[in-house]
């Protein structure tokens, strides 16, 4: 083991100028990517559950209060041609 001390086994290297820029801009971007693609996600949820919550709501008053049963029409006879 080497216990000499170097520039570069004590200081990490610089990075430039323009690759903290965009590793910066990167990191903003996709912060509020996830954080829309979260909103989206919890929103979808959200709706869903909704939804489903509606459905289960109108199949039980459906199943509670039956639609009445069509009556059938009364059919004039043929007159019969000859």
């Amino acid at each position: 083991m080497s216990d000499t001390a170097t520039k570069e086994n004590i200081f990490k290297p610089a990075k430039s100028k323009a690759e903290t820029k965009s590793e910066i801009t990167d990191r903003a971007a996709r912060a509020f990517i996830d954080a829309e693609a979260n909103a989206r996600d919890a929103k979808t949820e959200r709706l869903k559950a909704q939804r489903l919550a509606m459905e289960a709501k109108r199949a039980a008053e459906e199943a509670a209060n039956p639609a009445p049963a069509k009556k059938k029409r009364a059919t004039k006879p043929r007159a019969k041609t000859t």
